[in-house]
């Protein structure tokens, strides 16, 4: 079985009737869908939280949600994982139409950054933490880039970025992402 065909187990907690914690779920995560066609990410959609603070109760589910989004919903936040497979030469010489038909996949035409270090890169006013769980990807910013491996965690901070498997192996990352507002010279 390959990592794309490993599925992405979630586990969610409650409280029965007496206020017991108790597993209120636990299977296989009820989202996933491929983005950008047979080469595209695979996106394992894990949970979201629709405010800050995240309402608490004894045993609702997941907030619904139409399709797949790359940022999370306004003061709220996401779980998610990525299986990156190997991008090859695929990539060379996407228009900028293909660019943000494929940011368009997920909601998110606007986040294409203007940038030609890669194809796919893109900004969203977040806070994401991603954490490498197996293989390693590049992660590339307007300015320099740099290899992350399994078990590395990174802090994107509302930057221009994108992400390249220059490997030949999948790459599944995780990544928690928490709506943000720029500020100062970021901001407008």
């Amino acid at each position: 079985m390959t990592m794309q065909e490993t599925p992405v187990r979630r586990i969610v907690t409650g409280h029965d009737a007496q206020g017991r914690a108790i597993i209120q779920e636990e299977g296989p995560v009820p989202r996933v869908q491929r983005i950008g066609g047979e080469t595209g990410p695979l996106f394992h959609e894990v949970w979201n939280t629709t405010a800050t603070p995240a309402p608490i109760d004894a045993a609702s589910g997941e907030p619904e949600e139409a399709g797949i989004r790359l940022a999370p919903p306004t003061n709220g936040t996401r779980i998610r994982v990525l299986d990156i497979p190997p991008e090859g030469d695929q990539l060379e010489g996407i228009s900028e139409a293909e660019r943000r038909a494929h940011f368009a996949e997920v909601g998110a035409a606007d986040a294409v950054a203007d940038s030609n270090r890669h194809a796919y890169m893109h900004r969203t006013e977040t806070i994401d933490y991603g954490i490498v769980l197996d293989g390693e990807i590049t992660l590339v910013m307007d300015e320099g880039e740099t290899l992350c491996r399994a078990g590395d965690i990174i802090v994107q901070r509302g930057t221009n970025h994108g992400w390249a498997n220059r490997s030949n192996a999948n790459c599944r990352i995780a990544f928690v992402l928490i709506d943000g507002r720029y500020t100062g010279d970021l901001a407008g």
